[in-house]
């Protein structure tokens, strides 16, 4: 469970102290993670909020909070506030908004923390092309360590493109088909990827990538969210 998000805020009660204290423990859980280096979802819900409370901030001059109806979320996706049915007194509104304005430099500095690992993460991991590489990028295979347990993660990924408003955005799906050991005697990737074309015939020419690492940090909350989105773009590029 998120330990901070908007609720936190459109819930604030009277005691500004007490909402201050909330908000502080809430991004201490999150910020945990970073020590031990661990990135998502802590980092990913840290921005989420950080543009949900800015878009409150930006939204809040135009905002009539004497209307009869209160606050309850943000869709991300369509930038707009959503609403229910309530009413929102006036000292309710500017509780909420002081409270958001003292919050969002400290979330940004919480995503700044995590971001310079994400930073580091990203310059530590470096993407070889296995095989010849067909014109057809948009699906194949990606093969990702996990250093810590000296396995080589066989994963297939799937792009797709979907548009929210105005804007167009590219994601990457994965799944591991399969894992192998690394070490002196591990199969080449290119050993691999014949295998896996042997067992697939759906790819029978597939692009197919080769992350490289040293780096020792959690497999699934850090090296392949990052993984995947170095991938992201160098399909794309």
């Amino acid at each position: 469970m998120n330990p901070l998000s908007l609720e936190t805020f459109l819930a604030a009660g009277r005691d500004q102290e007490t909402n201050e204290y909330r908000v502080l423990q809430g991004l201490k859980v999150l910020t945990a993670e970073f020590v031990h280096n661990r990135l998502y979802p802590a980092l990913s819900e840290l921005v989420d909020l950080l543009h949900a409370l800015k878009a409150l901030v930006h939204e809040s001059a135009s905002f009539d909070q004497r209307l009869p109806r209160q606050l309850s979320g943000i869709d991300l996706r369509k930038q707009k506030l959503t609403y229910e049915p309530h009413p929102l007194s006036d000292s309710d509104f500017s509780r909420v908004m002081d409270l958001i304005r003292w919050a969002i430099p400290r979330v940004e500095e919480a995503v700044e923390e995590g971001m310079k690992i994400y930073d580091f993460v990203d310059e530590n991991l470096h993407i070889e092309e296995v095989g010849i590489l067909p014109m057809y990028k948009e699906e194949g295979y990606y093969f990702v360590p996990e250093n810590r347990e000296e396995i080589l993660h066989l994963l297939r990924y799937e792009t797709s493109l979907f548009t929210s408003g105005h804007e167009r955005f590219r994601t990457l799906k994965t799944s591991i088909v399969d894992s192998v050991p690394r070490g002196a005697v591990s199969p080449s990737p290119e050993s691999i990827k014949l295998e896996l074309i042997e067992r697939n015939r759906d790819l029978p020419n597939p692009a197919t990538f080769l992350c490289e690492t040293t780096l020792e940090f959690p497999f699934h909350a850090t090296i392949l969210p990052v993984a995947k989105r170095k991938l992201l773009g160098r399909v794309f590029s």
